[in-house]
């Protein structure tokens, strides 16, 4: 077995018995939330790559970097890493705005796996994504609630970049596929605190539902502000970005007639989810933060790295591209294959029941499709 050790000054020199990686999660902001729980189940994940013998033979370190820094701030850092040879790979959960300050200087250089759920629509050549888009994930949702729940009137509160506003821009489409609307969007800041105004307007409008696309805590803060203020009496909530841990956030008062979409619910009860429960468990203790969608998809992360390495058998990224379609890899969500730089999977629709999820059904996103 490999010996682990994070904080070894081998980190900042080229080292050929070791393959860097830079593990980029949120430390602080909203998104530190569910930092913990990333950095968790990415670290489980370079540990059962190195007992199966780690990557073209050498030991996957990870190397944490805070993605809840600014994105230039966080673009400097990462290619500081890779000018100085400390890592030949990069892989978790950060904001889009980061994603897009990051790629370019990074991806023609190392591979490079991202892991949150976005907007869709990045095909910058060595980029590989594990996670959900809209047109798979937020589409067949709101074609199911339209149907099962009657919703025809929505309401967008997002935070202000790339993610929110694309997807919204997306939603309106999905609404008008199911004869129904968006009659009002607020895009807030990331970090806010006051959602007086926004409730205001939402009271205001005659919509049944509000699609959330806040990040962590945001969320949190609005789900807590939207109960008391009574909406959830009247508008059934979805989102496309809420995990275990920020559900257990807004407490069981505040998450009435909320539901959240994902590839991966904790409460999923078949053979790959329980196994990875187990294994999380043992590794690291009943009192570990709550797995979730978010955590877990930075497992998926270090495993398609180290699988999209290991098909290719070179650090080329070119290389790496060429074999791509030809890699698979198996976690909770399954067997995953990846196509066109992103991995098939399927969605589920789950909602909120007390402090846990009720997974509803699998999405269908062809059904969703005219």
């Amino acid at each position: 077995m490999f010996r682990h050790d994070p904080l070894s000054p081998g980190w900042f020199t080229a080292d050929d018995s070791v393959l860097g990686v830079a593990l980029v999660f949120p430390m602080q902001g909203p998104a530190g939330i569910f930092g913990p729980t990333c950095e968790l189940c990415a670290r489980l994940a370079a540990d059962e790559v190195n007992r199966a013998g780690g990557v073209l033979g050498r030991e996957l370190r990870l190397l944490p970097v805070d993605g809840g820094a600014p994105p230039r701030q966080i673009a400097d850092q990462v290619t500081a890493l890779v000018d100085l040879g400390a890592v030949q790979g990069v892989t978790g959960w950060h904001i889009s705005s980061v994603r897009q300050a990051l790629a370019p200087r990074i991806a023609h250089r190392v591979p490079y796996v991202y892991t949150a759920l976005y907007e869709g629509g990045e095909h910058t050549a060595g980029v590989f994504l594990t996670s959900e888009t809209p047109r798979d994930q937020l589409r067949p949702a709101m074609t199911l609630l339209a149907h099962e729940r009657r919703v025809r009137r929505w309401f967008v509160v997002g935070n202000d970049y790339v993610w929110p506003r694309r997807t919204a821009r997306a939603a309106h489409a999905y609404a008008r596929e199911s004869g129904g609307r968006v009659g009002g969007e607020v895009y807030l800041p990331l970090g806010t605190h006051d959602f007086g105004p926004v409730l205001r307007r939402i009271e205001r409008s005659d919509a049944d539902a509000v699609l959330m696309l806040l990040v962590g805590s945001d969320a949190v803060r609005f789900n807590r502000a939207f109960a008391d203020s009574g909406l959830d009496a009247r508008c059934l909530r979805l989102s496309t970005l809420m995990d275990e841990n920020m559900l257990m956030a807004s407490g069981a008062s505040a998450t009435v007639d909320l539901y959240s979409t994902a590839g991966f619910f904790a409460s999923l009860a078949n053979r790959d989810t329980l196994d990875f429960h187990g294994r999380y468990t043992e590794r690291y203790g009943v009192e570990a933060p709550a797995l979730g969608s978010l955590g877990e998809s930075c497992y998926e992360g270090v495993l398609l790295l180290a699988a999209l390495i290991g098909r290719a058998r070179t650090l080329d990224v070119s290389a790496i591209g060429a074999a791509a379609d030809s890699v698979s890899y198996e976690g909770p969500r399954g067997l995953l294959h990846l196509r066109g730089g992103h991995v098939r999977q399927r969605i589920y629709l789950a909602r909120a029941d007390g402090l846990d999820f009720d997974v509803v059904t699998e999405l269908d996103p062809s059904a969703a499709r005219p």
